[in-house]
């Protein structure tokens, strides 16, 4: 199986330890990008990945290639140009205090990309699952019709399609991620959200879960529709589950009370998880078990990347979430 994802690959800068940025005059680096995340989720678990973005032709665009592929994710089709990569800053919540994300992201490589540069039809070949984020057309109005064209390309070669809304308020107002979000939807398969953000996107509004579900899909003609919840005790404590729905049946996973180690990237790990797990024909119970285990065990790891694999997830769905120490 090998799975295709989409999008921008960015430097993140985040003080040590909890420090804030007021107080901290050293940056740790490391890489970072929704999809790239879900890439390397996945070839951990065992699943073909490849990466697809376009970075600058210099030794930090290189050494950010270099940072997934020395997981095993492909990267062939990485365009090189442009003048930068994007960054982000991260400073990183305790007990009350919020987490605190500033973005350096206009003008980058991937942003002032062309339709040229991506040859779909080339990428799609042998692919099985396409899969990229809210986050992607938001980065500007070009790279919106890209995913557009790339939504096509790959339902025209049958392609499988998976979308996280990922709705981020500081790169675009609600009314401009529903507007262009909306003319994407017919071609996803698989839309990863939860609830809020589907109000703030599309307006969908409900009683409940269960409803703001059965108005989405009644709405939009994907196959599944995965919801996520976290409860948010203190930036150091959260509660996570997940749900599945089709329009004939629900699974639901069980609660994961976390403690915070690194709280980015859980949504990548939750979406690379259910795609590894449906890509293995998974029903809906065990897909939702999976994905939200993945993403339990990615709050516990350092970086962006959720770096386990699927040995260890499959313990932790059985039950085993002690964390000894394994001897």
């Amino acid at each position: 199986m090998r799975v295709v994802t989409f999008g921008e690959l960015l430097l993140r800068l985040n003080p040590p330890g909890y420090n804030r940025f007021l107080q901290t005059d050293t940056f740790f680096v490391a890489y970072t990008g929704a999809e790239a995340n879900v890439a390397v989720a996945l070839s951990l678990l065992g699943t073909g990945a490849e990466f697809v973005t376009r970075l600058p032709e210099n030794d930090i665009g290189s050494s950010a290639v270099n940072s997934i592929r020395r997981f095993g994710v492909r990267t062939e089709h990485i365009a090189r140009g442009g003048e930068r990569m994007g960054i982000m800053f991260l400073e990183k919540g305790a007990s009350q205090r919020g987490g605190n994300v500033i973005y350096d992201r206009k003008h980058t490589a991937i942003a002032e990309a062309s339709q040229s540069d991506f040859d779909w039809e080339e990428i799609f070949k042998g692919a099985d699952w396409f899969h990229f984020t809210g986050i992607t057309p938001a980065l500007s109005e070009g790279l919106a019709e890209i995913c557009l064209t790339a939504c096509q390309k790959a339902k025209a070669a049958g392609v499988k399609i998976s979308c996280d809304l990922n709705y981020r308020a500081k790169l675009w107002s609600k009314e401009e991620a529903g507007r262009t979000l909306e003319k994407m939807m017919p071609y996803i398969d698989v839309c990863i959200s939860n609830v809020p953000q589907l109000f703030d996107v599309f307006g969908i509004v409900g009683a409940n879960e269960k409803e703001v579900a059965e108005k989405t899909l009644e709405r939009f003609p994907m196959e599944l529709l995965a919801l996520t919840t976290r409860k948010s005790l203190s930036a150091s404590d959260n509660v996570i589950s997940g749900a599945l729905y089709t329009r004939e049946t629900a699974a639901f996973s069980r609660e994961y009370a976390v403690r915070i180690v690194d709280r980015v990237g859980g949504g990548d790990a939750f979406a690379g998880g259910l795609i590894h797990s449906l890509l293995k024909g998974a029903g809906l119970q065990k897909a939702v078990d999976f994905a939200v285990a993945t993403s339990a065990l990615k709050h516990s790891i350092e970086g962006d990347f959720c770096l386990v694999s699927e040995a260890e997830v499959e313990g932790l769905v059985q039950g085993d979430g002690s964390g000894r120490v394994r001897r």
